[in-house]
């Protein structure tokens, strides 16, 4: 319970931990944003490090000259690159193995299917869409992996998504992190991105269970 408090803690309220991050740490900060980004993208055991309401509140710092806006741009898109790429490896050599159990607690095999629904329905650009859905951008290239797709055309969504993914809401902080109404709202603005972010795998949920009711009707 003391646990999801204190993510929750950070999530909510991500601003004024990263203004203590980049105060003690300083230039170590690119390296401990790298590490979040590409564990979040690498590790398939991940999917719930902050994703974009972190690159908005990064954007929204370096706004103020604390960061380097460029830098964070290049240097997270490199690491939301090679994060796809470590685990479409993972998903190739043991995915299989390691998806066999029905009640795994982090590898869930619900997770593996709903992102394999979303590779029947986008084919290969559910690697540049799933960028934008939290879990789903964790589990898409591990899936990826697992179906073999080819690594060529794989590469291509990976370097397309992770840029436009990065530069989106790092950019989007930046221009407008600092509007007073933003800043005042902060932690509301946060909330909101976090709850757009889940609506296209809400909406993807409750149309799959209405087809379902269609169908036993």
């Amino acid at each position: 319970m003391e646990l999801l408090k204190h993510f929750l803690d950070l999530i909510l309220h991500i601003d004024k931990h990263l203004v203590e991050l980049v105060s003690q740490y300083q230039s170590w900060t690119y390296g401990i944003l790298f590490l979040i980004i590409f564990c979040e993208t690498g590790l398939v055991v991940m999917p719930l490090l902050p994703g974009d309401s972190l690159l908005f509140a990064v954007g929204a710092i370096a706004s103020k000259g604390d960061l380097n806006v460029f830098l964070v741009v290049v240097l997270l898109s490199i690491a939301a690159i090679l994060g796809d790429t470590v685990n479409y490896w993972i998903g190739k050599a043991i995915g299989p193995k390691v998806f066999s159990s029905e009640s795994s607690r982090w590898l869930n095999r619900k997770h593996l299917e709903r992102t394999h629904e979303f590779y029947e329905k986008y084919g290969g650009k559910t690697i540049i869409i799933a960028r934008f859905m939290p879990i789903i951008r964790t589990f898409a290239p591990f899936v990826a992996g697992i179906g073999k797709m080819s690594y060529g055309k794989f590469l291509l969504y990976n370097v397309v998504g992770g840029i436009l993914w990065i530069a989106l809401f790092t950019y989007a902080g930046f221009f407008f992190g600092e509007i007073p109404v933003v800043k005042r709202n902060f932690t509301l603005v946060i909330f909101a991105i976090i709850i757009i972010s889940v609506l296209p795998a809400v909406f993807e949920v409750l149309r799959a269970r209405r087809g379902q009711r269609k169908g036993q009707a």
